[in-house]
């Protein structure tokens, strides 16, 4: 009977037999064949601990936001306002948080308080409330007791000044064996609060690894082309410094040892390109954005019987392939 079917029919009753062909690469797959084998547990606190990320990466000379301050301990948060009163701006972040929960953005002071990215106005005791909840491990991975870091709040460059909403784009590049294999922007939305997760109402959207330029967007699964808060054209955006975004994201290979990584950079109008944080079990979106499957890519490289040390040749190659 089977044998009977055409092979369209086939594919409108085993969908998977259409994303296989794509290369779209599934979670278990992920897991299996990639992060299980090339990420050595070990090497995940310097990842998953956002302090550790930063003091390496400092260290090795990558450029990252400034940080301002570290709280561990219940009893420094009457101390932050002090260790604060020099900035106007900054972001609150758990060091072991995930999906952007957690994080605070402060863009000014007003009276005795804090004017939030949405325009709200936090208490001096709002927000030592929400540095204790940090603390308490409320927004942490597995609900462990964390610490807060207080940074430098980006100030996105101005190319993404009508394609954001109240946020900071970042552009996730997935790296393997230390060559970038796939990149999208992320667009902060009304929706996603001004942050930019896909989970939370950001928008995808893929770009050309080649050349820096947007392709395609993707806004909670369905195709978009323009931003839906400001109607402007995502689409032949031209990312800028894309060479030296994507040897930040080579680099951060070498930093941490992780053969499958996810690199998250932003674009500072003064500094250029910071790399934000690493991600030992990226996410998958990223192929709905670029609209392009990971497993073709990853297997060429892994086919690859040796790696470049040098990270322009890395770039290279990653152009080439």
């Amino acid at each position: 009977m089977t044998s009977n079917l055409s092979m369209s029919v086939l594919d409108r009753l085993l969908p998977w037999r259409n994303l296989k062909a794509q290369g779209i690469m599934g979670m278990n797959k992920r897991n299996g064949d990639f992060i299980a084998r090339y990420n050595k547990r070990s090497q995940y606190p310097l990842v998953d601990d956002k302090i550790k990320t930063k003091y390496l990466a400092e260290s090795a000379g990558v450029a990252v936001p400034k940080l301002y301050a570290v709280i561990e301990i219940q009893k420094q948060i009457s101390g932050v306002s002090k260790q604060l009163q020099q900035h106007n701006d900054f972001v609150v972040k758990p060091s072991h948080g995930s999906g952007g929960e957690g994080i605070l953005v402060i863009i000014g002071r007003v009276m005795n308080g804090y004017r939030k990215s949405n325009g709200q106005i936090m208490t001096e005791q709002e927000f030592g409330y929400h540095i204790s909840n940090i603390l308490s491990g409320m927004y942490s991975l597995g609900g462990l007791p964390d610490t807060a870091l207080i940074e430098q709040r980006v100030k996105f460059d101005p190319i993404f000044s009508d394609v954001s909403y109240q946020g900071v784009p970042d552009v996730r590049t997935i790296v393997f064996r230390g060559i970038p294999v796939m990149a999208m922007i992320r667009l902060p939305t009304r929706m996603s609060d001004g942050k930019a997760n896909l989970h939370q109402g950001a928008i995808g959207v893929g770009i050309d690894l080649e050349t820096g330029y947007t392709f395609s967007g993707v806004w909670h699964e369905q195709n978009v082309e323009h931003h839906p808060d400001t109607g402007t054209s995502i689409v032949d955006l031209q990312i800028p410094d894309w060479d030296e975004i994507l040897k930040l994201t080579a680099h951060c290979y070498d930093l941490v040892g992780l053969g499958y990584i996810g690199v998250d950079i932003v674009l500072d109008r003064d500094h250029g390109p910071l790399m934000l944080e690493m991600n030992a079990r990226p996410g998958l979106s990223i192929q709905i954005a670029n609209r392009c499957g990971l497993l073709k890519r990853l297997e060429r490289v892994e086919e690859l019987e040796t790696i470049p040390d040098n990270i322009e040749a890395r770039v290279t190659l990653a152009k080439s392939l």
